[in-house]
């Protein structure tokens, strides 16, 4: 018994000795986490913006890398992405009526404009003195003008009315209609008069005349004075200021019966010709100011019977009524005439296209060989810059 107990004792011990020098056991290593990074928080996408549309029926200007050259010929590559507008106009002298075809380009600190238009004939012979076969000169008129009322021998003109600051009630709607009175004063002006309805409304007006304008359109106003016989005969239409030039009646001048010193337009005669001029035909129906001749009596005298000389004297207008630039070239029975003008000219009688995200008004008249009755559009058209790319 005692023996066993000490064999007993003896592996207990030898149990103890093992353990204590067996290897420790491997620790079950933890799961460890992807280390947290810092993320900016997702940005909001912006959406697209709408591709820019121009208003329905509008006239748009194009950017143009290059200005066009004005020329009446409308063949430089400036037209060439322009989109042309089509606005009929009628109710003219003899019903006429024409598609205006209308381009516009913009370019620097300068808008450019190219109209054309179907007319069948040149209209230049305006007016011209003819002599007599007693060797007196007269005018040549139409018959059944009974004064500011030509329709046989005049001149091509096209108007252009922009509302300014868009100042003219309703011309966004009605155009140039809101401003014509007709029938005041039937029995001398056929087509009534021009005004606004009030003095916070004002017109700026582009009128093209083929005979008398040099290089230019004549740029005139519109306001609300009332037709007066003696004070204002045109009622609210006006011509913006000038320094000098412009077109004047090809009168001689004689001595004034008041006062001796002084001269005053002789009316029945030709004051001035030039070398330029076809004796018989009047071609081109005007004389510039800087090819002028004057014409004594024996000049006069020793003309031919029946020779023609022209009504009008011209020269480019200097100042705020020649600041349109123009251009123009009548073929194959079809006008064209180019002209430009600074986006802002800084005149109150004008239009300042000085936004260009602004839309503008304007409407749009023709005449064919006629002083007043024109052709006309319905309405107004509005007109804006397509912006740069």
């Amino acid at each position: 018994m005692k023996k066993l107990m000490y064999v007993l004792s003896f592996v207990v011990l030898a149990s103890i000795i093992l353990a204590a020098c067996a290897p420790a056991a491997t620790p079950t290593a933890e799961p460890t986490e992807a280390p947290v990074v810092a993320t900016e928080p997702p940005t909001a996408t912006e959406p697209p913006a709408p591709a820019w549309t121009a208003p329905e029926g509008a006239l748009v200007a194009y950017p143009a890398d290059a200005a066009p050259t004005l020329d009446g010929k409308a063949d430089d590559a400036a037209w060439t992405n322009a989109q042309e507008l089509v606005i009929p106009v009628a109710g003219g002298f003899n019903n006429f009526g024409t598609d205006a075809k209308l381009k516009a380009v913009y370019s620097g600190d300068t808008v450019y404009f190219v109209l054309t238009y179907a007319d069948p004939t040149e209209s230049w012979f305006r007016s011209p003195w003819q002599k007599q076969e007693d060797g007196t000169w007269k005018k040549v008129v139409d018959p059944n003008d009974k004064g500011g009322d030509n329709n046989t021998v005049y001149e091509d003109k096209f108007a252009m009315i922009w509302s300014i600051n868009n100042s003219i009630k309703n011309f966004e709607t009605a155009g140039c209609f809101v401003a014509c009175h007709a029938g005041e004063n039937s029995d001398k002006k056929p087509y009534g008069n021009k005004y606004t309805a009030s003095e916070s409304e004002f017109g700026d007006i582009w009128h093209w005349k083929s005979v008398r304008m040099l290089g230019q359109i004549d740029d005139q106003y519109l306001d609300s004075t009332r037709y007066d016989p003696e004070k204002a005969v045109e009622a609210g239409r006006k011509s913006d200021k000038k320094d000098s030039g412009g077109y004047a009646d090809n009168y001689a001048s004689m001595p004034d019966p008041a006062d001796s010193t002084k001269t005053v337009p002789d009316k029945t005669k030709p004051g001035f010709t030039s070398p330029s001029i076809d004796l018989t035909t009047g071609a081109p129906g005007y004389i510039l100011d800087s090819e002028k001749v004057a014409l004594d009596q024996a000049a006069l005298d020793a003309m031919p019977v029946g020779s023609y000389i022209p009504g009008i004297v011209k020269s480019a207008i200097v100042g705020d009524r020649g600041d349109i630039s123009a251009a123009w070239d009548w073929e194959n029975g079809v006008w064209t005439i180019e002209f430009s003008r600074k986006l802002t000219t800084g005149s109150e009688t004008d239009v300042q296209f000085s936004d260009l995200t602004g839309t503008y008004y304007f409407g749009l008249a023709i005449f064919e060989n006629a002083q007043v009755r024109h052709a006309f559009e319905n309405g107004s058209t509005p007109f804006v810059f397509m912006p740069k790319p």
